[in-house]
């Protein structure tokens, strides 16, 4: 197949390619995510954009990868089994995100049809997120440079929330935002980490210990 050619400016990566795209979900598929709006969505969003120049190469391959100033972007499987354990097969109505990171999660999360608030502690990092977004043409999120231990009480209560950096424990209110029926996906721990699955139910919280992760801790404050 001939080498497609490049305008000035484009990068110039053999990995951009929907059959690439492709290969990825299907290892999704294989992996058992199952829930066919996460898998279209993460077909749909070029994660090549969401990675520096310097690394699309391998913005396909199931692997995290640094975005700057000690930030990551997930692995797309990560991604994908957050998102699905978090829709649980229903409509996803409003979504916090906490931790916007590169926009990558919050752009799978916009395709699957949710309304997206996403909070950032880092202002350089929420700008590269809206210089990634606007380049994906995904602009419905509303974006909060802002502590995500707070999470954003004026937006609450929310559908589901999911947490992309590790916390120490539950941050009271995230629990207090989330709204009843709602489910809270999230990394705990420190040197040893595990996704967590929070749910609001009329009998109280539900806690689920699922998956050992390793994400970057959650930090107080904002920059």
């Amino acid at each position: 197949m001939a080498t497609p050619q490049l305008t000035p400016g484009q990068p110039a990566y053999g990995m951009l390619s929907d059959r690439t795209r492709r290969r990825m979900v299907e290892r999704l598929r294989q992996n058992g995510v199952a829930d066919e709006r996460v898998l279209t969505a993460m077909s749909d969003v070029p994660r090549h954009l969401f990675v520096d120049q310097a690394l699309a190469t391998r913005a396909y391959d199931d692997v995290s990868l640094p975005i700057g100033h000690g930030q990551t972007i997930s692995q797309p499987f990560t991604v994908a089994r957050m998102t699905e354990i978090l829709l649980n097969g229903k409509k996803p109505g409003k979504v916090l995100e906490i931790g916007t990171g590169c926009g990558y999660q919050t752009a799978v999360l916009l395709k699957t049809g949710a309304e997206v608030y996403s909070i950032e502690r880092l202002g350089v990092i929420l700008d590269k997120a809206r210089r990634n977004l606007r380049a994906a043409k995904l602009v419905h999120a509303r974006l909060v440079h802002g502590d995500g231990h707070f999470g954003l009480a004026e937006a609450a209560p929310f559908d589901g929330i999911i947490m992309t950096a590790a916390a120490r424990n539950i941050p009271q209110a995230l629990v207090e935002q989330l709204n009843d029926g709602g489910r809270m996906i999230m990394p705990i721990g420190e040197e040893e980490q595990y996704l967590w699955l929070i749910e609001k139910t009329a009998q109280g919280l539900q806690k689920s210990r699922l998956d050992p992760v390793k994400f970057v801790p959650l930090l107080a404050g904002r920059s």
